[in-house]
């Protein structure tokens, strides 16, 4: 079944896919059969979302109609007992990946892509691999910054990422499509399933440094990521507007309820500096990135300036002949992780 024979569907029918598979130019779903859908389909107890680990409170939803409530007598090793169960899931066996870096922002269109892409240039000419999941199921554009037009070959049941020209191996679902213009419309539960296949089928090999570019917001993909990735640490992109402050601090707030510690700030579009002049602009508005830095007590920071040179880079796909100097401090810090 394909993946527009599976939206196609009829909304009367309920359809649990299992296992996304990725074979060379398709898409297949594995589905089990199809059964009509009921009432009791659609009850549901609310587990905490944001855990990378499952606990009593999870595991109380299994019915246990002769449980005692004491653990300390009980013999029947169920999961109450247990304590905390991790939810993070192991790497493709042929994986060797010493960190892994979340991209994020509350919201969309302020370059967490192009940052994502300067930072894994700019450590990988300081002479560490690196390796860029693009998480961004329905809006990839990894592939394009760094000019990829091969795509992902399959290789004894495991995905092989393509390779850019720096040599920063790339995984993205775009690398998967007939057309780069194909658009993907999948439910969240499908784009989860597949940023977690990223992570335990793709063959990434011996990796210093992978780097997530996430899609805006706290949806869907950054649960997956933060559960079942063990993520060392996030750098939040935002841009000067007032109203972005909010946004940032969304995502702020969301590593900080899964533990995971924030590297640093970068605010994109910062400043436009005069070629003539030499004179810095704020074309959309004074920079708040100290404010923010003071405000969720983080250390390293960067501004990226609106550089037309950037955006022809990434148009014409050699983002990774762009030397990064606004970016020092983070590569720094990334290298201390």
């Amino acid at each position: 079944m394909s993946a527009l024979t599976f939206m196609e569907a009829s909304p009367v029918r309920w359809i649990r896919p299992q296992r996304i598979f990725w074979p060379v130019n398709s898409l297949i779903i594995r589905t089990c059969a199809a059964r009509t859908m009921t009432t009791a389909m659609v009850k549901v107890t609310l587990a905490p979302v944001i855990s990378r680990t499952t606990g009593p409170e999870v595991a109380a939803m299994s019915d246990h109609n002769n449980c005692s409530h004491n653990c300390s007598s009980c013999a029947s090793g169920c999961p109450s007992g247990q304590g905390p169960q991790s939810l993070l899931k192991p790497a493709n066996q042929h994986s060797k990946i010493k960190k892994v870096v979340g991209v994020i922002s509350g919201k969309g269109g302020v370059g967490k892509s192009l940052v994502t892409a300067l930072l894994a240039t700019a450590m990988q000419k300081k002479g560490h691999q690196c390796a860029i999941l693009d998480a961004d199921i329905t809006g990839p554009s990894i592939p394009r910054m760094f000019g990829l037009s091969e795509k992902a070959k399959i290789y004894k049941q495991e995905i092989l990422p393509v390779e850019a020209a720096n040599h920063i191996k790339i995984m993205s679902v775009n690398l998967l499509l007939a057309n780069d213009t194909d658009p993907v419309v999948w439910r969240g539960p499908m784009i989860g399933g597949a940023v977690e296949q990223f992570w335990t089928d793709v063959c990434w090999g011996d990796i210093d440094y992978l780097f997530v570019d996430m899609p805006p917001g706290t949806g869907d993909v950054a649960q997956t990521v933060f559960q079942s990735l063990p993520v060392d640490g996030i750098i939040v992109v935002s841009s000067p507007q007032d109203l972005v402050g909010m946004i940032v601090e969304k995502a702020v707030k969301m590593a900080d309820m899964v533990h995971i510690p924030v590297i640093g700030l970068v605010e994109n579009m910062a400043y436009f500096q005069c070629p003539s002049c030499g004179d810095k602009h704020a074309i959309f508005g004074e920079s708040h990135l100290e404010q923010w830095c003071r405000d969720y007590q983080v250390e390293l920071r960067a501004q990226v300036p609106i550089d037309p040179a950037l955006a022809q880079a990434c148009d014409r796909g050699d983002i990774h002949t762009v030397d990064a100097p606004w970016l020092k401090d983070l590569v720094v810090g990334l290298e201390a992780l």
